[in-house]
């Protein structure tokens, strides 16, 4: 893998082993890589528990509002994928459960002159809160820190 998208997008749909090998692959490139959970129909908590995230494992510093900034706009840009453009969840009843990873590292191995970039994905299932009405849904972020 050689873009900090795809790297972002395989590590959120992989688990075990392919997992490991896309993070031992990324982390020798530069790349920081992060996966977490989080379920909710309420919006504020996915962007907080990806912020949480990124400022425990270091992949924004808390002290420069520029990362924190592009981590913000990269999170909406993945959560306006899973809504596809409906943005809201417990307003029009829906929920999600979500896996998020952020990455940050280059663009793309070739350009690492180009400065660093943050990719967040959100992937999981949305849909009414009833068990058995979700669907799958998954949404890309990507901005320079």
């Amino acid at each position: 893998m050689k873009s900090l998208g795809k790297i972002a997008l395989m590590f959120a749909l992989t688990s075990g082993e392919a997992e490991e090998a896309i993070r031992d692959g990324a982390t020798k490139n530069g790349y920081l890589l992060l996966k977490g959970r989080v379920g909710s129909m309420n919006t504020e908590k996915i962007f907080a528990a990806v912020e949480t995230a990124a400022l425990r494992e270091k992949l924004v510093r808390r002290d420069y509002y520029r990362d924190k900034h592009a981590l913000y706009h990269a999170t909406m840009e993945a959560y306006v994928g899973i809504c596809r453009g409906q943005l809201g969840l417990g307003d029009v009843l829906r929920t999600v459960g979500l896996i998020f990873t952020v990455v940050s590292g280059p663009r793309t191995i070739e350009q690492r002159d180009d400065g660093r970039w943050l990719a967040v994905v959100l992937y999981g299932t949305i849909g009414a809160p009833i068990k058995g009405y979700e669907h799958e849904t998954i949404g890309l972020g990507i901005n320079h820190l």
